[in-house]
């Protein structure tokens, strides 16, 4: 059975500088997920923070700048 978003990824606005937090919901829980930024695969470090908790999946953003958009 392929796993499906429940709830996708909304746009969000904030203040440069600022954390963001990013989250979407899957219909099965703990799948893996890859977070991207184009064709880029994003990598856990002090700017990028991956969480996952059962069926919810969340991308922290850590001092966004406007080039994260």
């Amino acid at each position: 059975v392929p796993v499906l978003f429940k709830q996708a990824l909304e746009n969000t606005e904030m203040e440069e500088g600022k954390s963001v937090s990013l989250r979407c919901e899957l219909t099965k829980a703990d799948a893996t997920v890859v977070w991207k930024k184009g064709e880029a695969t994003l990598q856990a470090s002090a700017k990028y923070e991956m969480k996952q908790k059962g069926t919810v999946a969340e991308l922290v953003i850590h001092n966004a700048e406007p080039e994260d958009a």
